[in-house]
């Protein structure tokens, strides 16, 4: 496979993974942080950082509304739910092993 067609599908991927995590908004991202080890911001952080990479400015702002398909806020004020202690010790014990 050449670079071209495997960047042209890792891009296909990605656009599918965030047209899933824009449905899925039952899905917190702290279940996602305790299953998987990143979650929606992650995925913004790791855009912004490619951009920025390449020379391009990307406030957080603007990479969290590309992966959310909405301003940050509104999709807390949408989607959040509030979290159980369990969840918060969980991911506490995640980010004390592995912090990013």
């Amino acid at each position: 496979m050449d670079d071209r067609t495997r960047t042209e599908l890792e891009a296909a991927a990605f656009r599918t993974l965030v047209a899933h995590l824009r449905k899925r908004t039952d899905v917190q991202n702290i279940d996602l942080m305790n299953l998987a080890g990143f979650c929606r911001n992650c995925l913004s952080k790791w855009y912004r950082a490619e951009a920025e990479s390449r020379g391009l400015a990307l406030s957080d702002e603007a990479a969290r509304e590309i992966v959310y398909g909405m301003p940050y806020a509104e999709w807390k004020r949408r989607h959040q739910t509030e979290t159980t202690p369990e969840k918060l010790a969980a991911h506490a014990k995640h980010v004390a092993a592995e912090p990013h």
